[in-house]
Order: structure tokens, then C-alpha cells, then sequence
């Protein structure tokens, strides 16, 4: 991600943050984290956080001995920050992507003169094509010695990726002389015998490749402007519901000066092996909230093993370059840092027959439900406040409708309905709206989130996800989803439905609360 913005922020965010809208947070250094008995958690319930200090961008988990060892950016300086800030790999295991272990760093940041490790991607060297043992662990990831050479370089492990040494101080892909050249995702192309990676060139994600991890050539380009300066690519196969095997380009982009999201945007394709050729020149985007970033797809595992090729995993950084130092978590719980749900992704085609991802919470999180509320189906004509208060917890419901502008329901209300979240439709437009409680942003512009919707068809499916400071809202089956930081004051746990301009029916509606 970007060079002079992560250093910057990671020196500065911890004792400099802005945080005027949030009565609970202040400058982070200027005392220590408050505990529980002074200060209330803010703390995720059922999603992924760091255990302290600060996180930013995912990297790719890899499945080794039956469980998904997962490695994130960690600061582990970010409340003394200074000319120690950068940033390490990080590692928790998982078994099911809901629940995580931590395992602490696992490649140390500051060992050799190239400093801290930025973001890159870790992959299973089977057949020892780079020397260091069939079944290495190989990290590329991207360093910039002189905080402005952007560069990539190879860590290896031979503990299954729980510790990892350096390949020496020298880069295996140096820079040509550009500005933007960082994010190395590589794969492994077992029909030509070869590795492949995608990498970040400023408008353009280039494409490499090598026999050994450790020298690599160029051999295309795929450029896309207009959507800010690309970066985190993401290269992967999927197989459709209906048999359509295709190809997926993905990239975090920043389309906010278009009026588009500021997350992940991908294309479906064909890759030959060295060219990616997109069906379509405009992308489409995975989520359509404010924080979804720096997101990684990776593969889903059978219990055997063996790689589901209809169905892949992804997740997100909770979070937005714009103010990602805003957090109560930093007074309250002393981290700054959490992800998205882990999603299931599979490729379905649309009714006018483009392809396109479907997002759904990763099924585990079934296994974690400890209370079921079913509230059957309610009808709702302008406000209805439902008997239930909570912080954490997921609501599902399918409203109906004859004629009306707009439905939805209230998240995280206050017990005098001033404060609290809208998601719903209204017209021709789906929408998440934080501005109504306590949020990051403090330039009043990034608040309610749009994607596309049809009043034709007088219904609307929504699954939302509440957590004590985010909201996730899936729209139709996962065709569009709504990811967004959110942090309403802690007694605001109330939930209410409402309708504009009509009466509404919300079939069916369950709402599910989770175990930590």
C-alpha cells in the first residue's frame, strides 16, 4: 500500500489522531489504554482484531496442517510511533475463519537495512523450484529501504511459516525507476510449470513471471485509470454456478472522486497465462461501503484437503485510509485494527448475463450462534421498534412491499431514536447510512453508502451483520454488499424498522446472536 501514507500515518496516527467525534478517545501516548473497570470495551465480538496496537492490510492465508494460517501488517510501535513506526507480518491460525489464534510475528520487521515488510503474499513452494526445501513457505512482499523505492523481496520458512528468514538484503524484483511498484501477489501456474505475479504499477497491475520465486521477468500490463492509484491485486480462477469457468483481476482502488466505492474493485476475464483480457472495461465492486480495504481472496479447503474450486474466501481491512487512526478502541481496548466477516465468494451470472462475485458470511459462523430470536413476519407502516437490545448480532428479513419510496431498519438505536444506523432501499438505490451516530469520518462526505437496486421488484433480501463498531449489510443473496466502521455509544442497542411513504412487510425475520 502506499509508501509515504503508511509510514506517516503509523508514526503519527497513535499520538496525533483526530478524533473529535468520539467523546471517548484521546491522544492514545499521552496515557496508557484505560481497562475495563474505567472504560467500557469496544472490542469486536465475532470479528477478527488484533490483539493490540495497530493493523492495516490482510495478506493471503495459506492452508498448512488442516487449518488457515493467516498473516496481517502489524505495528507493534504504533503508540510510541516515531522512526520506529513500519510495519511486521503478524500470524493467528484458524480452523474455521471465525474463531483465531494469535501466533505472534512472524517475519520481524527491521532486520535488515530495508527496514519494515509492506504488503505481499505468501505461497506453498511444493516442488522446491526456489531451493529452500519442498513444502517452504515463501514470502514476496514489497520493502522500500529508502522509504521511497518501492521493491520486492523474498522470506522463507521452514517451520511451515510460523518463523521466516530473509533471502538476503537484495530484492528479487528491483524497482525500474517508477514511483508505485509494490503489492506482489503470486501464484502458482501448475499447467506451465511457472509462478505468476500481480503487481501494483501505480494505474496498471503488471504481471511477471518466474520458474524459482527468486528472479522475475515482465510480460504484461493491465491498465485501468480513473479509480485512484491501484493497489493489493488479487488473480484468481473460479467456476461458476452454472459450469462458466472464469478468470478474476482484482485490485483496491479508490473510485471516490467518480462517485464509486473506495474498496475492491475486480474484473471477470480470461488469463492465458501472461495476458488478462477483462469482459467488460469498467469494473465491478465487491463492496459498496466506506471500509472494506486491502481485501485478499484466498482458496476454500475441503475437509480433505482438496481445493473447492466454486467457491473462494475473502476479507477485508475494517477500515479507511481517511481517518484510520479514529477508533475508541485505541482508549478503550489499546489496538487499532479490525477485519471484515470472512466471506464466501462464488460466481454467479446475472440477469443480463454478466458474471459477477456473490458474497455470503463464511458458513462457520453457524456454528457460533448462541441465541436465536424468530420474529416471524411484521408489518411496518413508518416506525416500529422491536423488543430487542443488543450490540452484536446479525438480522435477517425479507421485505415486501406494493407500493412505497423506501424500508429498512434502524441498527444500534438510542432509546430516544436520535442516534442510530439505516440500512434498506429507497427508490432505485440500496443504502447503509451511518451520519445518524457517531462515525470516523469527520468531513460529514463519506456517510451513506449507494449500490444499485430494482423497486420493480417490490422485495429486497437483507442479511446485516452488527458489531460493536461495524456494520456489514449483504443485499439479495450477497449481490451487493455494504461494509462500513460505525461507533455508537454502547447504550445504543436498539433495533426498528421502519418504511417511507407506505406499508411493508419484513418476512421472516430472525435475528441471531453470536458467542465470543
Amino acid at each position: 500500500m502506499r509508501a509515504m501514507t503508511r509510514r506517516a500515518l503509523l508514526a503519527g496516527s497513535a499520538v496525533g489522531a483526530s478524533a473529535a467525534l468520539l467523546p471517548t478517545a484521546t491522544p492514545a501516548a499521552a496515557k496508557p489504554a484505560r481497562t475495563a473497570a474505567t472504560c467500557a470495551s469496544y472490542r469486536a465480538e465475532y470479528h477478527f482484531t488484533v490483539p493490540d496496537q495497530w493493523k492495516n492490510d490482510p495478506q493471503r492465508p495459506v492452508w498448512i496442517d488442516g487449518e488457515y494460517r493467516y498473516y496481517y501488517l502489524y505495528n507493534p510501535d504504533y503508540f510510541t510511533g516515531g522512526t520506529t513506526a513500519g510495519t511486521a507480518w503478524r500470524l493467528a491460525t484458524s480452523t474455521d475463519l471465525v474463531t483465531f489464534t494469535d501466533q505472534g510475528i512472524a517475519v520481524p520487521k527491521d532486520t535488515t537495512p530495508n527496514g519494515d515488510l509492506w504488503s505481499g503474499s505468501a505461497v506453498i513452494d511444493t516442488q522446491n523450484t526456489a531451493g529452500f526445501g519442498a513444502g517452504a513457505v515463501i514470502v514476496i512482499a514489497t520493502m522500500a529501504p529508502d522509504e521511497v523505492t518501492q521493491a520486492q523481496y523474498l522470506y522463507h520458512s521452514s517451520d511451515g511459516g510460523r518463523t521466516f528468514v530473509n533471502h538476503g538484503t537484495d530484492p528479487v524484483l528491483p524497482n525500474p525507476g517508477v514511483r508505485d511498484f509494490r503489492d506482489p501477489k503470486v501464484i502458482r501456474d501448475e499447467e506451465r510449470g511457472r509462478w505468476v505475479m500481480a503487481l501494483a504499477e501505480n494505474d496498471k497491475v503488471g504481471f511477471y513471471h518466474s520458474t524459482d520465486l527468486k528472479s522475475w521477468s515482465y510480460v504484461s500490463g493491465f491498465v485501468k485509470g480513473g479509480i485512484g492509484v491501484l493497489e493489493c491485486p488479487d488473480l484468481f480462477r473460479i467456476t461458476a454456478v452454472d459450469g462458466t469457468a472464469k478468470w478474476v483481476l482484482g485490485v483496491s482502488a479508490n473510485g471516490k472522486g467518480a462517485g464509486l466505492p473506495n474498496t475492491y474493485a475486480y474484473w471477470t476475464g480470461s488469463f492465458d497465462g501472461s495476458v488478462f483480457t477483462a469482459d467488460a472495461a469498467d469494473p465491478q465492486w465487491l463492496d459498496h461501503g466506506w471500509d472494506w480495504y486491502a481485501a485478499v481472496t484466498f482458496d476454500r479447503h475441503r475437509g480433505d484437503g482438496s481445493v473447492d474450486p466454486s467457491v473462494r474466501y475473502a476479507l477485508g481491512w475494517l477500515n479507511n485510509w481517511d481517518y484510520a487512526g479514529v477508533t475508541p478502541t485505541i482508549d478503550c481496548d489499546g489496538f487499532n485494527g479490525t477485519d471484515s466477516i470472512v466471506r464466501q465468494l462464488t460466481l454467479r451470472r446475472g440477469s443480463d448475463g454478466t458474471h459477477y462475485l456473490a458474497s455470503q458470511p463464511v458458513a462457520a459462523l453457524d456454528d457460533h450462534v448462541s441465541r436465536t430470536v424468530h420474529l416471524g413476519d411484521l408489518e411496518v407502516s413508518g416506525t416500529r421498534v422491536l423488543d430487542h437490545r443488543g450490540t452484536a448480532y446479525e438480522v435477517t428479513c425479507e421485505i415486501t412491499w406494493d407500493q412505497l419510496r423506501g424500508a429498512g431498519l434502524q441498527l444500534r438505536r438510542s432509546l430516544d431514536g436520535t442516534r442510530h444506523i439505516d440500512a434498506g432501499i429507497y427508490e432505485d438505490y440500496a443504502f447503509l447510512n451511518r451520519r445518524p451516530t457517531v462515525n470516523p469520518d469527520a468531513s460529514g462526505r463519506w456517510q451513506e453508502s449507494h449500490s444499485p437496486f430494482d423497486p420493480s421488484a417490490r422485495t429486497v433480501k437483507l442479511r446485516i451483520l452488527v458489531d460493536r463498531t461495524s456494520v456489514e449489510m449483504f443485499v439479495d443473496d450477497g449481490r451487493h454488499v455494504h461494509s462500513s466502521a460505525v461507533f455508537p455509544y454502547l447504550i445504543d442497542t436498539g433495533l426498528a424498522l421502519f418504511t417511507i411513504d407506505g406499508t411493508a412487510v419484513f418476512r421472516n425475520t430472525v435475528i441471531r446472536e453470536f458467542a465470543g
